[in-house]
């Protein structure tokens, strides 16, 4: 009898745990975000019942704007440091991940990591902080369900604004005013660089720092940029001197940004440069 009852507790736990994961397959609706901007992330609720617990008065800082008054270098900057196949993959990156899941054996730690911007969109929006395979699942069914419902840019347009940049800072909008004192349509290619660099974790870098290492991979970031023909270096320099403006012409089309490439046909990401894996931080995975 006992047998019975233990065998039944067990297939009723594997029900609710099917029925928990299965319900990811409709729910939320992810769709309705080709039009709409999330008000909240489930992120964001995490912070402020941690700020609550410790007895913190703190408030989320975040202004949404759309992907055309971004910064193209920040654009650009995100996808080399964050996710360089972007724009080619369909959610997952499987060669970043098995490289995780292999560095995690060694470490014997569960860690993963190797997560794409969509994963990494999925997991802000909808999932808890939890780290078990479980989650991994749900994020999996998310990411997939994001990239069927929503076009690359779209889906970089969301990730941009609703990321955290500093501690309760969120959106590259609220952290471009917070670090340069500027829009992020005004984001300059090192700027933007050292944003990038800091987006795995926010609130243990300062994109404005000195630190060894901010100043090193965002250095990377920026020669990346410039071999591809993104960053045009002494016209940088020019534009970013504080008229704005270089001398004896009008500033060109694009608020002082330089013509970019365009890219190559069939898509938007050339040859992946990958940054060397001794200068990544641990990423501090919500």
């Amino acid at each position: 009898m006992i047998k019975k009852w233990s065998l039944f507790i067990i297939l009723a736990m594997l029900a609710a745990l099917v029925l928990s994961i299965s319900f990811y397959f409709i729910y939320p609706d992810v769709a309705k975000l080709r039009t709409v901007n999330p008000k909240k992330t489930a992120f964001m609720e995490y912070r402020e019942k941690d700020w609550a617990k410790q007895g913190k008065k703190k408030k989320i800082v975040q202004k949404w704007v759309p992907l055309s008054r971004i910064s193209p270098y920040l654009v650009k900057a995100v996808i080399i440091a964050e996710d360089d196949k972007f724009w080619s993959h369909e959610g997952f990156d499987f060669e970043a991940m098995q490289k995780a899941i292999e560095k995690d054996l060694k470490s014997r730690k569960f860690k993963v990591g190797g997560s794409t911007i969509s994963q990494q969109l999925a997991k802000n929006l909808y999932l808890s902080p939890a780290r078990n395979p479980v989650r991994k699942i749900k994020e999996a069914i998310l990411t997939w369900r994001i990239e069927n419902s929503l076009s690359k840019k779209r889906i970089i347009e969301l990730y941009l604004n609703v990321a955290e940049w500093g501690d309760g800072i969120f959106g590259i909008e609220a952290a471009a005013q917070r670090h340069f004192g500027k829009p992020a349509s005004d984001l300059s290619a090192r700027e933007a660089a050292k944003l990038a660099t800091v987006l795995p974790n926010p609130r243990r870098y300062n994109p404005t720092g000195t630190g060894r290492y901010v100043e090193y991979r965002s250095e990377l970031i920026y020669q990346i940029m410039v071999r591809r023909g993104i960053v045009i270096p002494d016209y940088e320099e020019v534009v970013n001197e504080p008229s704005g403006e270089v001398p004896g012409e009008a500033a060109p089309p694009g608020e002082g940004q330089p013509p970019e490439r365009k890219p190559p046909a069939g898509g938007e990401a050339p040859e992946k440069q990958t940054l060397p894996d001794k200068v990544l931080a641990p990423a501090a995975e919500p």
